[in-house]
């Protein structure tokens, strides 16, 4: 039995650093609670820390991969439209070369179908001039190339060539000044006309690829950020049903330690009854 002393009260004591470590312990769950982590901070567990601040850190850059390759897929697939256009256009003016290249023609049909295939010709460049995204032209020779990150330090890109479609250029060989004029010069564009088809269906194909390996890439992207935000979940994210029952039993516990402390607080006063 212990002795009884109004100087040392050594079951108040151990009361005392029960309750301490309670109060500690329900503190730490009512902060999982309210933060829904576990590891919210590296004083919780520094190691675990160092890894969720790395993944997010990933994670982020993810997100700039993203938004990098929806904007150049965006550009690409302005692109393609744009090329999609003028392959219809080409199509309606070899219509009209040929049919102007007719040696039976007089001078006034002839004419008419020229009109009809100038008008054609010049909307290719005001086509070309406007297939514009974000400030970037890809089929007006202003931009050499365009790039998409790949990966989350910016080390790995994606690239997409240039397809300059402007009238005389590389793809479309038909001079901005074409004209149906003569017989002659109408049946030399049936075959420029050819020749600018297949060259286009070539810059098309290249541009859908192209837009092809920047949508696989961006859903890979995208899985990815989601199995590493589910990873920091799994090492960070608090269990609420647990810290729930946790903090009922703290709760609990809690009140019990004042009750105890307050009954040891009480155990000098048998010493008055010793001297009565």
């Amino acid at each position: 039995m212990a002795a009884l002393s109004v100087n040392t009260n050594y079951g108040a004591m151990v009361a005392l650093q029960q309750l301490n470590s309670t109060n500690m312990a329900l503190s730490g769950t009512q902060e999982r609670i309210n933060t829904g982590l576990k590891v919210a901070s590296a004083k919780d567990n520094g190691a675990i820390y160092a890894i969720a601040q790395g993944m997010r850190a990933d994670l982020s850059g993810f997100g700039v991969v993203l938004d990098s390759l929806d904007r150049t897929g965006s550009t690409v697939d302005v692109a393609i439209a744009a090329g999609s256009a003028i392959s219809d256009l080409l199509i309606d003016m070899k219509e009209k070369a040929l049919a102007a290249s007719d040696e039976t023609l007089t001078t006034a049909q002839r004419a008419a179908f020229s009109e009809d295939f100038k008008a054609l010709r010049d909307q290719i460049e005001t086509i070309v001039s406007n297939a514009e995204f974000n400030g970037v032209n890809l089929i007006n020779n202003s931009t050499a190339e365009i790039t998409a990150f790949a990966d989350a330090d910016g080390n790995s890109v994606i690239t997409v060539q240039d397809e300059n479609l402007s009238l005389g250029g590389g793809v479309v060989t038909i001079a901005a000044t074409a004209s149906l004029d003569t017989a002659t010069n109408a049946s030399a564009l049936v075959s420029t006309i050819e020749t600018s088809l297949t060259n286009l269906n070539q810059a098309l194909a290249r541009l859908g690829t192209s837009s092809k390996a920047l949508t696989i890439h961006s859903e890979f992207v995208t899985k990815l950020r989601d199995s590493l935000e589910k990873g920091v979940g799994h090492l960070v994210d608090a269990d609420m049903a647990k810290e729930s029952a946790k903090l009922q039993a703290l709760q609990t516990k809690q009140q019990l330690g004042v009750q105890a402390l307050s009954i040891a607080n009480q155990a000098p006063q048998i010493i008055n009854s010793l001297f009565q």
